[in-house]
């Protein structure tokens, strides 16, 4: 173990409210138990997080697993350390546009009646991203269906709203926010979008997991308190986020909607998590986006999760 203390924690984090960060930034519950200051960034994208552990500016990332498996792929040194939350892909079209329901909860069905349009999605590499391209070529869909990537998941919302998209996939926020905006319905709700798929994990630089062991259980803690809170009391955890994350100017009521579209948070790291990642993988790798099919071992540390959550995993 380093005998050098470290002086501060850098957090990178990206604007999604049901991640725990906006629970932990609420107060200095944190900060007192580590002993040390606590630096929170924001970031766009999971690849722009990426790219900050290369340079070695993070020690911790909230993000989801495909932009961090590229990375370790191309030797960027970190470790998926827990989980946070599954099942946090939606897809929303226009009125006109069935959903899911109304045909007989087939995937492909759905898809197929955007064929000559495009549908709109986060960032090349995102777990969205990753996803929308598992359907779209496991149903021979990809040439039938432009996909357009953005940098942030809002301006898919407008540019439905200006026709030049006929659909969006993305976070839960996005079918919020996009109902407040245009005419548009949740056509493929969360639980049907590859089961499980991990929504975001807790990724630490390996020097970290390395030098500073102790910092790793005591975040674990303090992220293992704050998913109960999301899982079990939403208004409380609705009121602690809409006051820390300014740009939500207090809206409870629209953060609390957003954490009821899919409420599976958890930290563990669960044998469903896992094995929805290794399904998308395969996926990311014939895209081109990974080199090698990655094992366990290169993306996850289980050393510490499984000691702060030995209990059953909550995401069910």
């Amino acid at each position: 173990m380093n005998c050098i203390k470290k002086k501060e924690l850098r957090i990178g984090h990206l604007s999604t409210a049901y991640h725990t960060n906006f629970i932990l930034m609420g107060d200095d519950k944190l900060e007192k138990d580590l002993g040390l200051k606590v630096k929170w960034s924001l970031f766009g994208t999971g690849p722009l997080m990426v790219e900050a552990f290369k340079n070695e500016e993070l020690d911790i990332g909230y993000m989801g697993l495909p932009p961090a498996i590229i990375g370790i792929d191309n030797g960027v040194p970190i470790r998926c350390v827990a989980g946070g939350h599954v099942e946090g892909t939606i897809m929303i079209g226009k009125k006109n546009y069935k959903p899911i329901s109304k045909l007989n909860d087939d995937i492909c069905g759905v898809l197929t009646q955007f064929k000559g349009h495009s549908i709109g999605t986060p960032s090349v590499g995102s777990i969205h991203d990753a996803i929308l391209n598992f359907y779209l070529e496991k149903y021979d869909l990809s040439n039938d269906i432009e996909v357009i990537n953005y940098k942030q998941a809002e301006f898919i919302a407008l540019d439905m709203q200006k026709g030049k998209l006929e659909g969006g996939v993305g976070t839960p926020a996005l079918a919020v926010f996009a109902e407040t905006i245009l005419d548009s319905h949740l056509i493929i709700p969360a639980h049907y979008l590859l089961a499980y798929n991990p929504s975001y994990g807790i990724f630490f630089h390996e020097s970290i997991i390395k030098d500073y062991p102790e910092l790793v259980f005591t975040f674990l803690k303090h992220h293992k308190k704050a998913s109960g809170l999301l899982r079990e009391s939403q208004i409380e955890a609705a009121k602690i986020i809409a006051r820390t994350f300014s740009i939500l100017k207090n809206n409870i009521p629209y953060v609390k909607a957003v954490l009821e579209i899919s409420p599976r948070y958890c930290i563990a790291l669960s044998e469903g998590y896992l094995k929805s990642t290794e399904g998308f993988i395969n996926t990311m790798h014939s895209l081109g986006y990974i080199k090698d099919i990655l094992s366990r071992d290169k993306i996850y540390n289980f050393e510490f999760v499984s000691e702060v959550h030995p209990e059953k995993e909550h995401y069910k």
